[in-house]
């Protein structure tokens, strides 16, 4: 039964990874980074699929949620104006 359990767990991950790499074909890297980011994948699996550093990825996923913290801060002042 734990055999199964392994195996089916094996199986999904590398449907998830094959999934992943269809998403990430043909946009760019940081758009893909963002896509795979969004979807919860780590940004060591995120290097692997895209075949860059964790580095990059990590400055990619800040660099991101920074833009979204400062989109969110420029919308609440213009709905208080």
């Amino acid at each position: 039964m734990a055999d199964e359990t392994q195996e089916l767990l094996g199986e999904s991950k590398r449907t998830n990874r094959l999934l992943a790499l269809l998403l990430a074909k043909g946009v760019q890297q940081n758009e893909a980074i963002a896509m795979l980011g969004t979807a919860g994948f780590k940004p060591r699996v995120i290097a692997e699929l895209l075949g860059t550093t964790r580095n990059t990825v990590s400055v990619a996923l800040s660099v991101q949620k920074k833009r979204r913290t400062k989109t969110k801060n420029v919308s609440a002042k213009v709905k208080r104006n």
